[in-house]
């Protein structure tokens, strides 16, 4: 694994499900980083190289991804798909909302925590929404989100508070809140929706220097030692 005590070292981190790269936001402003990020939406991934240039974009199944080349990162943040766990969508299908038909929950989110939790060596982050039901494995509340580690959050990861609110002035506001036009994105996806996905950079950034403190300290451990 990396050595973060020598600074010509660089930090590989794997981002999954990127989609625009909230949480890789001020990634740069932590320490110096190697980034991977797979998002399976072609336009969504144009978008982030657009915003990172010197990041490595995949389109691909993030999922699968992981499985096949976790051991090539210090560290790795994946978010999952939310919707068939949020409250939301679940209190609509709940009341017979036509529109919106009931859903098994996708388990993709608790196969990469146990995954993670039993097979990778580094620092990791599994971010989702808080679910309607009592999540199936404990993790750190923060904000709206769940964060599922194996290192410890501080406090000040506390995320900028956002309204959600379905009104005419919710777009431009989530477009200020992110620091991005969301207004580029051409896809297949409600713009909206994909706004509210994305997870509050301040919170990427503390989440990453906290993980960068814990493995400089385990370094420093481990050279005295020797």
């Amino acid at each position: 694994m990396l050595s973060l005590t020598k600074t010509k070292d660089r930090m590989k981190i794997l981002n999954l499900y990127a989609c625009l790269g909230g949480n890789r936001y001020k990634w740069d402003e932590v320490t110096d980083v190697e980034v991977t990020a797979v998002e399976w939406d072609e336009e969504l991934a144009k978008l982030y190289q657009e915003r990172f240039p010197n990041d490595k974009v995949i389109v691909a199944d993030a999922h699968q991804y992981l499985l096949d080349h976790y051991k090539e990162f210090d560290f790795i943040w994946s978010s999952p798909p939310c919707p068939s766990h949020s409250r939301a969508r679940y209190w609509n299908s709940s009341n017979y909302d036509t529109k919106t038909q009931p859903i098994y929950p996708d388990m993709k989110l608790y196969q990469e925590i146990l995954f993670l939790q039993h097979y990778y060596k580094g620092k990791y982050v599994v971010e989702n929404v808080t679910p309607y039901y009592e999540p199936l494995i404990q993790a750190k509340k923060k904000g709206r989100h769940l964060y599922w580690t194996n290192f410890s959050l501080p406090n000040s990861v506390n995320e900028r508070k956002f309204q959600l609110c379905a009104t005419k002035n919710e777009f431009s506001e989530l477009c200020i809140f992110h620091d991005y036009d969301f207004r580029k994105y051409k896809g297949k996806q409600n713009k909206t929706k994909v706004a509210r996905n994305l997870v509050d950079y301040e919170a990427g950034k503390t989440i990453l220097e906290t993980a960068i403190g814990i493995i400089k300290k385990q370094n420093v451990k481990q050279t005295e030692l020797f």
